[in-house]
């Protein structure tokens, strides 16, 4: 089929997700060993320095129960992104960790914004309005799988609980919709068959010429020529003795 060249699996798909989920892991365990925190490299608004975590905070977090929150939805948004926009992936990775900072630097609260939740909104915003955008029936049922599952995170993106960086959620999610109105994506093209294609003679068809015009079938017998035999006597005149 036209699709499988597009949705098709393969165990190098799995290096996005394991990639992100060690990096964050990787850069909280530095933080425990080496006895630091990493939080004043995260985004602070509107201050020159506090650019700098536009690029790291998305691998920074403040605790345990932090990571973790983001680790699971983090790795299966990755995988899903490769998996069905697998030509956009690095492209949707990348200019969705610059974009999503540099909102959230221009309109956050002054203070430290971190972790990978900004990425997260990004991915979900992006692979749920690429799906309503493209129109292809497959992408629209992961669209309504992502509201399925991650719906209730949409209310995250406003001011309703102290300690959580809305502004960098509110920052993902527009930059998950700007990306997925601009960035082009090939979907497969659907299989025609005959009778849909734009030569189609109904006239021609073998098929439509056992119906009658008020669609009843009708058995075709050809008639076939039978083959006939002709004997042909020739009489032998003898001729009688005088």
């Amino acid at each position: 089929m036209i699709e499988s060249k597009y949705f098709k699996f393969s165990l190098s798909m799995l290096l996005a997700p394991m990639f992100a989920v060690l990096a964050i892991w990787t850069v909280f365990w530095l933080e425990l060993r080496l006895g630091v925190n990493f939080n004043e490299y995260g985004i602070y608004p509107r201050k020159l320095l506090g650019l700098q975590g536009v690029l790291f905070s998305p691998f920074i977090h403040g605790s345990v129960e932090h990571l973790y929150n983001n680790t699971i939805p983090l790795a299966i948004l990755t995988l899903t992104l490769v998996y069905f926009y697998q030509r956009n992936a690095l492209k949707v990775l990348c200019y969705g960790i610059i974009i999503t900072g540099i909102l959230t630097w221009l309109i956050g609260r002054p203070s430290f914004h971190i972790g990978a939740s900004g990425l997260i909104y990004v991915l979900v915003s992006f692979v749920f309005f690429k799906g309503v955008f493209t129109k292809y029936y497959r992408l629209i049922a992961l669209s309504l799988a992502i509201v399925f599952i991650y719906g209730s995170m949409l209310w995250y993106i406003f001011p309703i609980e102290e300690g959580i960086s809305w502004e960098g959620h509110l920052s993902g999610f527009i930059t998950g919709l700007i990306l997925a109105k601009f960035i082009k994506t090939t979907i497969p093209e659907s299989k025609k068959y005959k009778w849909e294609q734009d030569d189609f003679n109904e006239e021609e068809d073998e098929f439509l010429k056992h119906f009658d015009e008020n669609g009843n079938f009708v058995e075709k017998i050809e008639n076939e020529e039978k083959d006939t035999v002709k004997l042909v006597y020739h009489i032998k005149k003898t001729q009688k003795e005088d």
